[in-house]
């Protein structure tokens, strides 16, 4: 197993970590124990020595799981990292609370990398104003934290603020061959790597997005090797960049642990060849999408309660993969009927708003139009 040395706290880490965001479910929903447990075990012993959770995950089943697989091993064997639910802290009192509660499910005395979770401007404020950072970094002193963090999915301008705000230990950001220009991208990349910061890095394979290209794209890379698969060559990718030190993957089969602990045992560097047609698939799917929009929010919020550029997420996203599955649970999403483009009065209000120029009425329209008769394309087939 690949291994990235953390330079400024003297550790090893396993390039591959353990994502437990996708764990196998049941029928019923619930996570399939018996098969999440074997799967971080063959994990673990193939070299995974780094494991990732959140309180939220699976309901809150992920952190007690994954507690349980680490309490039979030998603590100097693996580093665990979870992250404090920043959107469920409104008191110096809920942190306290929350981070005694993840200790407890983690069967722990301390947590190695501790994250502020999917946090932005905003809320990181929000934070530093509740003392909750002051708290964190008391925690770490303690040594009930060895490592602090943040992990990120905002615009870049939220990114360097409060990555230049103290001196984080490392942060995890999502990165991928398509991804270099949204939320930190290749600018954060080489923000960090200018501070010395290490990086941890999610979605490495676009949530799964990057492992369903179009045939012709994924032709492509066929013709380079016959054997390798779409997400191996997305998880090389993120590995090309040295001052990534932990690349997870959240793993729902045994198929997918086998072919990820085959990638990066060990990992084989990308060659000219290879990174050229990566980048060329990524043009390719960027030049497919509908608009520009960078979800600077500026448009936000709408009056009539439109969700203005999560539905040119949604739009751009099936544009670059031309396949609805990509989207389908997103948009068919029910508690989010009244953000979608049906709800908007054609008032004008945030056209002036847009730093891109978009003519957002007239595109929610088009969104509409496109992705409706992509739903009625998928059920019809």
């Amino acid at each position: 197993m690949e291994t990235r040395y953390f330079e400024t706290f003297d550790i090893h880490a396993s390039l591959l970590g353990f994502g437990a965001m996708r764990l196998p479910v049941t029928p019923d929903g619930k996570i399939d124990r018996k098969r999440a447990l074997a799967m971080m075990r063959e994990a673990y012993e193939a070299g995974v020595n780094y494991f990732d959770t959140a309180y939220p995950y699976h309901g809150g089943e992920s952190e007690p799981l994954v507690g349980e697989f680490l309490s039979g091993l030998d603590r100097s064997t693996f580093y665990v990292a979870t992250k404090l639910p920043q959107w469920s802290v409104h008191s110096i009192d809920d942190a306290k609370r929350i981070f005694e509660e993840q200790l407890a499910r983690l069967q722990q005395s301390y947590i190695d990398f501790y994250l502020i979770h999917s946090i932005d401007k905003k809320a990181f404020d929000r934070m530093v104003d509740l003392g909750v950072v002051t708290y964190l970094e008391e925690e770490q002193k303690k040594g009930r934290i060895k490592h602090l963090g943040f992990s990120f999915h905002s615009i870049y301008e939220d990114f360097e603020y409060i990555t230049r705000f103290r001196p984080w230990d490392f942060i995890q950001i999502q990165y991928n061959y398509l991804d270099t220009e949204e939320q930190a991208g290749d600018k954060g990349y080489e923000l960090c790597t200018e501070l010395g910061i290490p990086l941890i890095v999610m979605e490495p394979i676009k949530g799964g997005s990057l492992t369903r290209l179009s045939p012709d794209m994924e032709a492509k890379l066929k013709a380079l090797d016959a054997d390798a698969t779409p997400a191996s060559y997305a998880l090389r990718w993120v590995a090309d960049h040295p001052n990534v030190k932990v690349i997870l993957s959240g793993m729902s089969t045994e198929e997918q642990v086998r072919e990820n602990l085959q990638t990066f045992s060990p990992y084989k560097p990308l060659n000219e060849n290879e990174r050229a047609v990566l980048q060329e698939i990524a043009n390719s799917m960027r030049s497919r999408i509908g608009n520009n929009c960078t979800g600077c929010k500026y448009c936000m919020p709408c009056p009539s309660g439109v969700d203005i550029p999560g539905n040119f997420a949604l739009w751009n996203k099936y544009r670059m993969f031309d396949n609805y599955e990509v989207v389908k649970n997103q948009w068919e999403q029910k508690s989010d009927e009244d953000k979608r483009p049906p709800s908007c009065t054609e008032c004008g209000q945030c056209i002036p708003l847009c730093p891109q120029h978009i003519d957002i009425p007239t595109d929610l329209t088009q969104v509409q139009e496109e992705l409706e008769a992509a739903r009625v394309a998928y059920y019809n087939k």
